[in-house]
Protein backbone atom coordinates (compact mmCIF):
# COMPACT_ATOMS: atom_id res chain seq x y z
CA UNK A 1 0.00 0.00 0.00
CA UNK A 2 3.08 2.10 0.20
CA UNK A 3 3.52 2.33 -3.26
CA UNK A 4 0.01 2.65 -4.26
CA UNK A 5 -0.54 6.82 -4.76
CA UNK A 6 3.56 7.68 -4.26
CA UNK A 7 4.15 9.57 -6.97
CA UNK A 8 8.16 9.32 -7.36
CA UNK A 9 9.51 5.68 -7.74
CA UNK A 10 11.98 6.72 -4.66
CA UNK A 11 8.66 6.79 -2.24
CA UNK A 12 7.40 4.34 -3.61
CA UNK A 13 9.04 1.54 -5.53
CA UNK A 14 12.49 2.00 -4.18
CA UNK A 15 11.34 2.63 -1.24
CA UNK A 16 12.92 0.08 0.76
CA UNK A 17 15.85 1.09 -0.53
CA UNK A 18 15.90 4.73 0.60
CA UNK A 19 15.37 4.00 4.12
CA UNK A 20 18.84 5.11 5.20
CA UNK A 21 18.64 8.58 3.22
CA UNK A 22 15.38 8.92 4.40
CA UNK A 23 16.10 8.91 7.79
CA UNK A 24 18.59 11.77 7.23
CA UNK A 25 17.26 13.61 4.47
CA UNK A 26 13.73 13.14 4.68
CA UNK A 27 11.02 15.11 5.51
CA UNK A 28 11.49 14.52 9.43
CA UNK A 29 15.02 14.69 9.63
CA UNK A 30 14.81 18.50 7.79
CA UNK A 31 12.83 19.58 11.04
CA UNK A 32 15.00 18.16 12.89
CA UNK A 33 17.98 19.81 11.38
CA UNK A 34 15.81 23.45 11.53
CA UNK A 35 14.75 22.83 15.38
CA UNK A 36 18.51 21.99 16.42
CA UNK A 37 19.37 25.26 14.74
CA UNK A 38 16.81 27.02 16.02
CA UNK A 39 17.79 25.28 19.67
CA UNK A 40 21.68 25.87 19.25
CA UNK A 41 21.26 29.86 18.23
CA UNK A 42 19.00 30.09 21.75
CA UNK A 43 21.97 28.60 23.62
CA UNK A 44 24.68 30.63 21.60
CA UNK A 45 22.90 33.56 22.54
CA UNK A 46 22.95 32.26 26.11
CA UNK A 47 26.65 32.72 26.25
CA UNK A 48 26.85 36.28 25.40
CA UNK A 49 25.98 37.62 28.50
CA UNK A 50 22.90 39.66 26.53
CA UNK A 51 21.05 41.98 28.76
CA UNK A 52 17.95 40.84 29.75
CA UNK A 53 19.21 37.00 28.77
CA UNK A 54 19.96 35.75 32.17
CA UNK A 55 22.13 32.71 31.77
CA UNK A 56 20.61 29.28 31.08
CA UNK A 57 20.62 26.39 34.22
CA UNK A 58 21.95 23.27 33.46
CA UNK A 59 18.48 22.31 33.51
CA UNK A 60 16.90 24.55 30.70
CA UNK A 61 20.41 23.80 28.87
CA UNK A 62 20.04 20.17 28.68
CA UNK A 63 16.40 20.26 27.90
CA UNK A 64 16.93 22.72 25.39
CA UNK A 65 20.21 20.44 23.58
CA UNK A 66 17.56 17.36 23.52
CA UNK A 67 14.69 20.02 21.57
CA UNK A 68 15.94 18.00 18.26
CA UNK A 69 14.55 14.88 19.44
CA UNK A 70 11.35 14.83 17.54
CA UNK A 71 8.38 12.62 17.80
CA UNK A 72 5.98 11.84 15.62
CA UNK A 73 3.99 13.82 17.62
CA UNK A 74 6.29 16.94 17.35
CA UNK A 75 5.73 16.14 13.52
CA UNK A 76 2.29 16.63 13.62
CA UNK A 77 2.14 19.45 15.76
CA UNK A 78 4.21 21.47 13.52
CA UNK A 79 2.65 20.15 10.57
CA UNK A 80 -0.66 21.43 11.96
CA UNK A 81 0.81 24.40 13.14
CA UNK A 82 2.08 25.21 9.54
CA UNK A 83 -1.08 24.20 7.49
CA UNK A 84 -4.34 23.62 9.91
CA UNK A 85 -3.53 26.22 12.83
CA UNK A 86 -2.97 24.92 16.54
CA UNK A 87 -4.17 25.97 20.02
CA UNK A 88 -6.26 28.63 18.32
CA UNK A 89 -3.51 29.74 16.17
CA UNK A 90 -4.27 30.02 12.90
CA UNK A 91 -2.30 28.05 10.03
CA UNK A 92 1.24 29.90 9.50
CA UNK A 93 1.69 28.73 5.75
CA UNK A 94 5.60 29.31 6.59
CA UNK A 95 8.07 26.26 7.63
CA UNK A 96 10.43 28.22 9.44
CA UNK A 97 7.70 30.07 11.96
CA UNK A 98 6.14 26.82 12.19
CA UNK A 99 9.12 25.90 14.25
CA UNK A 100 9.65 28.80 15.99
CA UNK A 101 6.15 28.56 17.21
CA UNK A 102 6.70 25.01 18.19
CA UNK A 103 9.69 25.75 20.14
CA UNK A 104 8.00 28.75 21.65
CA UNK A 105 4.95 26.55 22.89
CA UNK A 106 7.23 23.75 24.03
CA UNK A 107 9.29 26.68 26.24
CA UNK A 108 6.10 27.68 27.47
CA UNK A 109 4.57 24.71 28.49
CA UNK A 110 7.80 23.72 30.33
CA UNK A 111 8.04 26.41 32.57
CA UNK A 112 10.62 28.68 30.66
CA UNK A 113 8.39 31.20 28.92
CA UNK A 114 10.80 34.12 29.90
CA UNK A 115 13.42 32.40 27.30
CA UNK A 116 10.49 32.84 24.51
CA UNK A 117 11.33 36.04 22.98
CA UNK A 118 14.72 35.21 21.99
CA UNK A 119 13.72 31.94 19.73
CA UNK A 120 14.55 32.92 16.30
CA UNK A 121 15.79 36.61 17.88
CA UNK A 122 17.30 38.55 14.84
CA UNK A 123 17.28 35.97 12.33
CA UNK A 124 15.74 35.10 9.29
CA UNK A 125 14.13 32.13 8.10
CA UNK A 126 16.83 31.81 5.36
CA UNK A 127 19.61 31.62 8.01
CA UNK A 128 17.49 28.33 9.49
CA UNK A 129 17.10 27.05 6.31
CA UNK A 130 20.99 27.49 5.45
CA UNK A 131 21.78 26.01 8.43
CA UNK A 132 19.24 22.86 8.06
CA UNK A 133 20.02 22.35 4.65
CA UNK A 134 23.97 22.56 5.24
CA UNK A 135 23.24 19.81 8.23
CA UNK A 136 21.04 18.14 5.98
CA UNK A 137 23.68 17.68 3.34
CA UNK A 138 26.67 16.88 5.65
CA UNK A 139 24.45 14.16 6.99
CA UNK A 140 23.47 12.47 3.93
CA UNK A 141 27.03 12.34 2.48
CA UNK A 142 28.84 11.55 5.13
CA UNK A 143 26.15 8.74 6.79
CA UNK A 144 25.07 7.37 3.68
CA UNK A 145 26.35 8.54 0.25
CA UNK A 146 30.27 7.96 0.98
CA UNK A 147 29.82 4.71 2.97
CA UNK A 148 27.92 3.02 -0.10
CA UNK A 149 30.79 4.71 -2.19
CA UNK A 150 33.34 2.99 -0.34
CA UNK A 151 31.91 -0.31 -0.15
CA UNK A 152 31.54 0.18 -4.07
CA UNK A 153 35.18 1.12 -4.44
CA UNK A 154 36.14 -2.04 -2.27
CA UNK A 155 34.31 -4.18 -4.51
CA UNK A 156 36.17 -2.92 -7.46
CA UNK A 157 39.42 -3.32 -5.60
CA UNK A 158 38.33 -6.91 -4.39
CA UNK A 159 37.64 -8.03 -7.89
CA UNK A 160 41.01 -6.27 -9.15
CA UNK A 161 42.86 -8.27 -7.05
CA UNK A 162 40.82 -11.24 -7.88
CA UNK A 163 40.87 -11.28 -11.60
CA UNK A 164 44.15 -9.66 -11.25
CA UNK A 165 46.13 -12.45 -14.27
CA UNK A 166 42.85 -13.25 -15.86
CA UNK A 167 44.00 -12.19 -19.18
CA UNK A 168 41.47 -10.87 -22.10
CA UNK A 169 41.81 -9.04 -25.35
CA UNK A 170 41.54 -4.92 -24.96
CA UNK A 171 39.54 -3.23 -27.83
CA UNK A 172 40.46 0.35 -28.75
CA UNK A 173 37.56 1.76 -31.41
CA UNK A 174 35.69 -1.19 -29.94
CA UNK A 175 38.57 -3.11 -31.96
CA UNK A 176 41.20 -5.76 -30.76
CA UNK A 177 43.98 -4.21 -29.76
CA UNK A 178 46.41 -5.47 -27.20
CA UNK A 179 46.22 -8.19 -24.19
CA UNK A 180 45.02 -6.68 -21.14
CA UNK A 181 43.73 -8.13 -17.75
CA UNK A 182 40.12 -8.11 -16.73
CA UNK A 183 41.51 -7.11 -13.12
CA UNK A 184 43.65 -3.87 -14.34
CA UNK A 185 40.49 -2.52 -16.43
CA UNK A 186 38.64 -3.20 -13.14
CA UNK A 187 41.19 -1.08 -11.26
CA UNK A 188 41.42 1.46 -13.79
CA UNK A 189 37.77 2.08 -12.37
CA UNK A 190 38.83 1.83 -8.94
CA UNK A 191 41.66 4.42 -8.98
CA UNK A 192 39.50 7.05 -10.25
CA UNK A 193 36.77 6.42 -7.79
CA UNK A 194 39.23 6.64 -5.08
CA UNK A 195 40.34 10.17 -6.45
CA UNK A 196 37.33 11.59 -6.70
CA UNK A 197 36.25 9.88 -3.03
CA UNK A 198 39.48 11.66 -1.39
CA UNK A 199 37.90 15.10 -2.57
CA UNK A 200 34.58 14.52 -1.11
CA UNK A 201 35.86 13.46 1.98
CA UNK A 202 37.13 16.79 2.23
CA UNK A 203 33.67 18.84 0.89
CA UNK A 204 32.84 21.44 3.71
CA UNK A 205 29.24 22.64 3.33
CA UNK A 206 28.23 26.88 4.02
CA UNK A 207 25.90 28.37 5.72
CA UNK A 208 24.84 31.91 7.16
CA UNK A 209 23.40 33.33 10.12
CA UNK A 210 23.51 36.67 9.48
CA UNK A 211 19.85 37.71 9.27
CA UNK A 212 17.54 39.90 6.42
CA UNK A 213 20.11 40.32 4.04
CA UNK A 214 23.56 39.17 5.47
CA UNK A 215 24.94 41.93 7.02
CA UNK A 216 23.71 41.37 10.68
CA UNK A 217 21.38 44.35 10.77
CA UNK A 218 18.78 43.85 13.53
CA UNK A 219 21.60 41.80 15.15
CA UNK A 220 24.04 44.89 15.14
CA UNK A 221 20.62 47.00 16.26
CA UNK A 222 19.43 45.26 19.29
CA UNK A 223 23.26 44.92 20.93
CA UNK A 224 26.27 46.77 18.47
CA UNK A 225 28.34 45.83 20.76
CA UNK A 226 28.50 42.13 20.47
CA UNK A 227 30.77 40.44 17.34
CA UNK A 228 27.57 38.56 15.51
CA UNK A 229 29.93 37.26 12.97
CA UNK A 230 32.03 35.16 15.88
CA UNK A 231 28.70 34.60 17.59
CA UNK A 232 27.88 32.86 14.42
CA UNK A 233 30.89 30.82 14.33
CA UNK A 234 30.33 29.77 17.55
CA UNK A 235 26.83 28.51 16.54
CA UNK A 236 28.88 26.30 13.61
CA UNK A 237 30.94 24.74 16.17
CA UNK A 238 28.35 23.72 17.95
CA UNK A 239 26.59 22.18 14.73
CA UNK A 240 30.13 20.26 13.40
CA UNK A 241 30.33 18.70 16.49
CA UNK A 242 30.94 15.09 15.62
CA UNK A 243 30.95 15.73 11.79
CA UNK A 244 33.34 14.50 9.66
CA UNK A 245 31.78 16.55 6.52
CA UNK A 246 31.96 20.04 8.15
CA UNK A 247 29.83 23.33 8.05
CA UNK A 248 31.72 26.37 7.64
CA UNK A 249 30.37 30.09 7.81
CA UNK A 250 30.43 32.33 4.98
CA UNK A 251 31.69 35.34 5.10
CA UNK A 252 29.74 37.58 3.57
CA UNK A 253 26.26 37.02 1.57
CA UNK A 254 22.87 38.21 0.40
CA UNK A 255 19.99 36.97 2.50
CA UNK A 256 20.95 33.10 0.82
CA UNK A 257 23.90 31.74 1.90
CA UNK A 258 26.39 32.12 -1.09
CA UNK A 259 25.96 27.97 -2.07
CA UNK A 260 28.85 27.69 -4.23
CA UNK A 261 30.08 25.11 -1.86
CA UNK A 262 26.28 23.31 -2.89
CA UNK A 263 27.80 23.75 -6.80
CA UNK A 264 31.09 22.02 -5.72
CA UNK A 265 29.49 18.88 -3.69
CA UNK A 266 27.39 18.13 -6.81
CA UNK A 267 29.73 18.58 -9.13
CA UNK A 268 32.11 16.49 -7.40
CA UNK A 269 29.23 13.45 -7.05
CA UNK A 270 28.71 14.46 -10.88
CA UNK A 271 32.53 13.38 -11.56
CA UNK A 272 31.63 10.03 -9.40
CA UNK A 273 28.56 8.96 -11.34
CA UNK A 274 30.60 9.41 -14.78
CA UNK A 275 32.96 7.49 -13.58
CA UNK A 276 30.76 4.59 -12.30
CA UNK A 277 27.92 5.26 -15.33
CA UNK A 278 31.29 4.10 -17.79
CA UNK A 279 32.06 1.12 -15.42
CA UNK A 280 28.06 0.15 -15.79
CA UNK A 281 28.18 0.32 -19.27
CA UNK A 282 31.33 -1.82 -19.70
CA UNK A 283 29.97 -4.22 -17.79
CA UNK A 284 26.89 -4.32 -20.09
CA UNK A 285 29.51 -5.01 -22.75
CA UNK A 286 31.34 -7.61 -21.28
CA UNK A 287 27.90 -9.25 -20.42
CA UNK A 288 27.15 -9.07 -23.65
CA UNK A 289 30.14 -10.39 -25.37
CA UNK A 290 30.18 -13.30 -22.62
CA UNK A 291 32.94 -12.63 -20.81
CA UNK A 292 31.38 -11.70 -17.68
CA UNK A 293 28.92 -14.45 -16.29
CA UNK A 294 25.77 -13.75 -14.32
CA UNK A 295 24.23 -16.18 -11.74
CA UNK A 296 20.95 -17.18 -12.01
CA UNK A 297 18.51 -16.11 -8.97
CA UNK A 298 15.85 -18.45 -8.14
CA UNK A 299 12.53 -17.09 -9.12
CA UNK A 300 13.57 -13.91 -11.02
CA UNK A 301 12.31 -13.58 -14.71
CA UNK A 302 14.76 -12.08 -17.57
CA UNK A 303 11.84 -11.98 -19.67
CA UNK A 304 8.55 -12.32 -20.01
CA UNK A 305 8.24 -14.05 -22.93
CA UNK A 306 11.72 -15.61 -23.22
CA UNK A 307 12.65 -17.54 -20.69
CA UNK A 308 16.49 -18.12 -21.05
CA UNK A 309 17.28 -14.50 -20.73
CA UNK A 310 19.45 -13.26 -17.89
CA UNK A 311 19.15 -9.76 -18.18
CA UNK A 312 21.90 -6.97 -16.85
CA UNK A 313 19.10 -5.41 -15.48
CA UNK A 314 21.25 -4.54 -11.94
CA UNK A 315 23.95 -2.34 -14.33
CA UNK A 316 21.21 -0.98 -16.05
CA UNK A 317 19.67 0.24 -13.96
CA UNK A 318 22.49 2.07 -12.27
CA UNK A 319 23.10 3.36 -15.64
CA UNK A 320 19.90 5.29 -15.82
CA UNK A 321 19.92 6.53 -12.32
CA UNK A 322 23.32 7.39 -12.74
CA UNK A 323 22.17 9.85 -15.62
CA UNK A 324 19.11 10.74 -13.77
CA UNK A 325 20.83 11.83 -10.99
CA UNK A 326 23.26 13.88 -13.03
CA UNK A 327 20.41 15.84 -14.86
CA UNK A 328 19.46 16.88 -11.66
CA UNK A 329 23.05 17.52 -9.57
CA UNK A 330 23.70 19.77 -12.98
CA UNK A 331 20.62 21.52 -12.38
CA UNK A 332 21.20 22.06 -8.70
CA UNK A 333 24.98 23.32 -9.73
CA UNK A 334 23.48 25.83 -12.10
CA UNK A 335 20.46 26.86 -9.95
CA UNK A 336 21.42 27.25 -6.81
CA UNK A 337 24.45 29.71 -6.42
CA UNK A 338 22.15 32.49 -8.36
CA UNK A 339 19.84 34.38 -6.65
CA UNK A 340 18.33 38.14 -7.62
CA UNK A 341 19.54 40.60 -6.30
CA UNK A 342 19.59 39.95 -2.18
CA UNK A 343 16.96 36.97 -2.33
CA UNK A 344 14.70 35.20 -4.47
CA UNK A 345 12.55 32.17 -3.64
CA UNK A 346 12.63 30.51 -6.59
CA UNK A 347 15.39 28.78 -5.08
CA UNK A 348 13.02 26.98 -2.15
CA UNK A 349 11.32 24.17 -4.56
CA UNK A 350 14.68 22.85 -5.78
CA UNK A 351 16.23 23.00 -2.41
CA UNK A 352 13.67 20.72 -1.64
CA UNK A 353 14.70 18.52 -4.28
CA UNK A 354 18.44 17.73 -3.27
CA UNK A 355 17.37 14.34 -1.60
CA UNK A 356 16.06 13.29 -4.84
CA UNK A 357 19.07 13.76 -6.35
CA UNK A 358 20.98 11.84 -3.80
CA UNK A 359 18.46 9.17 -3.94
CA UNK A 360 18.92 8.47 -7.28
CA UNK A 361 22.47 8.51 -6.63
CA UNK A 362 22.41 5.87 -3.76
CA UNK A 363 19.96 3.58 -5.82
CA UNK A 364 22.62 3.77 -8.64
CA UNK A 365 25.35 2.42 -5.81
CA UNK A 366 23.21 -0.29 -4.40
CA UNK A 367 22.41 -1.58 -8.24
CA UNK A 368 26.08 -1.73 -9.37
CA UNK A 369 26.97 -3.56 -5.86
CA UNK A 370 24.17 -6.17 -6.58
CA UNK A 371 25.19 -6.52 -10.14
CA UNK A 372 29.18 -7.43 -8.90
CA UNK A 373 28.08 -9.73 -6.54
CA UNK A 374 25.82 -11.36 -9.32
CA UNK A 375 28.69 -11.93 -11.81
CA UNK A 376 32.06 -13.72 -12.88
CA UNK A 377 34.52 -12.95 -15.25
CA UNK A 378 34.37 -16.27 -17.44
CA UNK A 379 38.21 -16.47 -17.86
CA UNK A 380 38.02 -19.16 -20.45
CA UNK A 381 35.71 -17.63 -22.61
CA UNK A 382 38.24 -14.48 -22.44
CA UNK A 383 41.36 -16.33 -23.43
CA UNK A 384 39.47 -17.98 -25.86
CA UNK A 385 38.54 -14.72 -27.64
CA UNK A 386 42.04 -13.69 -27.01
CA UNK A 387 43.97 -16.48 -28.68
CA UNK A 388 41.48 -15.90 -31.82
CA UNK A 389 43.40 -12.54 -32.22
CA UNK A 390 47.21 -13.66 -32.77
CA UNK A 391 47.35 -10.07 -34.91
CA UNK A 392 47.37 -8.16 -31.26
CA UNK A 393 51.07 -8.83 -30.95
CA UNK A 394 51.88 -6.56 -34.04
CA UNK A 395 52.43 -3.62 -31.47
CA UNK A 396 55.17 -6.09 -29.55
CA UNK A 397 57.18 -7.12 -32.69
CA UNK A 398 56.92 -3.39 -34.23
CA UNK A 399 58.42 -2.23 -30.79
CA UNK A 400 61.18 -4.99 -30.39
CA UNK A 401 62.32 -4.26 -33.70
CA UNK A 402 62.69 -0.85 -33.78
CA UNK A 403 64.20 -1.13 -30.69
CA UNK A 404 66.81 -3.80 -32.22
CA UNK A 405 67.32 -1.24 -35.00
CA UNK A 406 65.70 -2.75 -37.85
CA UNK A 407 64.24 -0.23 -40.39
CA UNK A 408 60.73 0.31 -41.37
CA UNK A 409 59.61 -2.03 -38.83
CA UNK A 410 56.10 -0.41 -38.02
CA UNK A 411 55.50 -0.75 -41.68
CA UNK A 412 56.92 -4.18 -41.81
CA UNK A 413 54.32 -5.43 -39.59
CA UNK A 414 51.55 -2.84 -41.10
CA UNK A 415 51.95 -4.49 -44.51
CA UNK A 416 51.85 -7.89 -43.04
CA UNK A 417 49.16 -7.72 -40.32
CA UNK A 418 46.73 -4.89 -41.60
CA UNK A 419 43.43 -6.07 -43.07
CA UNK A 420 43.90 -9.41 -43.36
CA UNK A 421 43.81 -12.57 -40.64
CA UNK A 422 46.71 -13.64 -39.06
CA UNK A 423 48.04 -16.81 -37.60
CA UNK A 424 50.38 -17.79 -35.00
CA UNK A 425 51.83 -19.39 -37.24
CA UNK A 426 52.30 -16.79 -39.70
CA UNK A 427 53.77 -14.64 -37.21
CA UNK A 428 56.60 -17.19 -36.61
CA UNK A 429 57.29 -17.69 -39.97
CA UNK A 430 57.13 -13.78 -40.09
CA UNK A 431 60.08 -13.70 -37.40
CA UNK A 432 62.45 -16.83 -39.11
CA UNK A 433 62.24 -14.87 -42.40
CA UNK A 434 63.82 -11.32 -41.14
CA UNK A 435 66.80 -9.78 -42.24
CA UNK A 436 67.99 -9.70 -38.36
CA UNK A 437 70.27 -11.03 -35.66
CA UNK A 438 69.24 -14.75 -34.56
CA UNK A 439 68.73 -13.25 -30.59
CA UNK A 440 66.09 -10.96 -31.82
CA UNK A 441 64.40 -14.21 -33.92
CA UNK A 442 64.24 -16.09 -30.93
CA UNK A 443 62.95 -12.53 -28.80
CA UNK A 444 59.86 -12.59 -31.52
CA UNK A 445 59.39 -15.95 -31.00
CA UNK A 446 59.45 -16.55 -27.46
CA UNK A 447 56.41 -13.56 -27.03
CA UNK A 448 53.63 -15.29 -25.72
CA UNK A 449 50.61 -13.30 -26.55
CA UNK A 450 48.77 -14.58 -22.99
CA UNK A 451 51.60 -12.90 -21.04
CA UNK A 452 52.20 -9.47 -23.08
CA UNK A 453 50.30 -8.11 -20.62
CA UNK A 454 53.18 -5.32 -19.42
CA UNK A 455 52.10 -3.94 -16.35
CA UNK A 456 48.48 -5.34 -15.49
CA UNK A 457 49.08 -7.82 -13.27
CA UNK A 458 51.15 -5.16 -10.89
CA UNK A 459 48.50 -2.17 -11.72
CA UNK A 460 45.94 -4.59 -10.27
CA UNK A 461 47.16 -5.40 -6.78
CA UNK A 462 48.13 -8.95 -7.84
CA UNK A 463 50.49 -10.71 -6.33
CA UNK A 464 54.12 -11.36 -8.06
Amino acid sequence: MEEWDALSPLDGRYRQNMAPLAAVAGAAAFARCRVRAEAYWLLTLAQLQLEGFPPLSAKEKKWIERLPELTRTDWQILQDIEKKGFRGRPATNHDVKAVEYFIADKLAKNGFASRVPWVHFALTSEDINSLAYAQLLSDALEKVLLPSLEELRQTLAARARRYARAVMLARTHGQPAVPTTFGKELKVFESRLSRQLNQLKKQQISCKAGGAVGAYNAHAAAFAQINWPRAARSLVDKLNKGRKIKLFLSSVTTQVDNRDSYAELFDNLRRVNIILLGCAQDMWRYISAGLVKQKTVAGEVGSSTMPQKINPIDFENAEGNLALANALLSFFSEKLPISRLQRDLSDSTVLRNMAVGMGHCLLAYQSLLKGFNKTDFDARAAKTELLAHPEVLAEAYQTVLRAAGVDGAYEKMKAFTRGRAVTEEDLKQFAQKLNADEKIKQKLLALDICSYVGLAVKQAGGKK
